[in-house]
């Protein structure tokens, strides 16, 4: 199992590509021909949502950003795309670029596909496609890298949008990414160990972007109200089972009554 090349491409397409793999995507409010505003569909779910889930739900809203992204350039293994994606969602961080280059991928029995329902997943072919998009949604690029060069992650202000960018297993960034970037950084270390699992790397680097922001700004999460409202009604659908069915229906019943 663990080098089978099948297996691994269906776990990446499932990670990267499987679904409506960001918050923007019109079929979120698109039910039974009609196009409903945020608002509209969570009335419609509320009744099979807890209040505690409601009240889950508006606190990570709360403590969200786009303003700091995360990118994944050309990584292989199944295991550490999960596992920075779960980050990005612990950490508050609702971008994850996926830049996927790789033309065969690395099975991990840790693969978990969980976080990609609660964050928008872009991916790009080419680095460059990445970089003009992130260039225009006005991120820097901040890329981590083991050179030696490198600033200490703790150098960056954070409280200016930036995109977080790690990369391969074995090569790391690609060339495009290192030219591009606005700042490289490294996690200071004291131990005859020269580096740290890509994952494990991406942890520390957010948990330091989030801390840094926190210090700055008084806070983390910066969504507009739009972003908000868009978001919990996404997230919504994401917490009930049939949700689809479910509005459907409410629809059809409405239709059926007379005024």
């Amino acid at each position: 199992m663990a080098s089978d090349p099948v297996v691994a491409r269906r776990e990446m397409f499932g990670l990267l590509r499987r679904g409506r793999m960001t918050s923007f995507d019109p079929s979120w409010f698109t039910y039974s021909g009609q196009t409903l505003g945020p608002d509209r569909v969570v009335e419609m779910l509320r009744p099979h949502i807890s209040d505690e889930r409601v009240q889950r739900i508006d606190d990570v809203l709360a403590n969200r950003t786009y303003n700091l992204a995360v990118v994944v350039d050309g990584m292989v293994d199944t295991g550490n795309v999960s596992a920075v994606m779960r980050s990005a969602d612990s950490f508050g961080v609702q971008a994850f670029h996926a830049v996927d280059r790789a033309r065969s991928y690395k099975h991990s029995k840790r693969t978990a596909q969980g976080a990609r329902k609660w964050v928008d997943r872009w991916v790009w072919r080419e680095p460059a496609d990445a970089l003009q998009a992130l260039r225009e949604s006005g991120h820097r690029i901040v890329v981590a890298d083991l050179d030696p060069a490198a600033a200490p992650i703790a150098t960056v202000d954070f409280s200016l949008s930036t995109a977080l960018v790690f990369g391969n297993e074995l090569a790391g960034v690609s060339d495009e990414f290192r030219e591009a970037a606005d700042q490289v950084v490294a996690i200071e270390m004291s131990g005859f160990a020269q580096s740290l699992n890509i994952s494990v790397a991406a942890a520390i680097c957010l948990y330091e972007a989030r801390r840094d922001r926190v210090a700055r700004l008084g806070k983390h999460g910066d969504l507009t109200d739009e972003d908000k409202a868009r978001l919990k009604a996404v997230f919504a659908v994401r917490s009930v089972q049939h949700a689809r069915k479910i509005i459907e229906r409410r629809l059809a019943m409405e239709a059926e009554t007379p005024d």
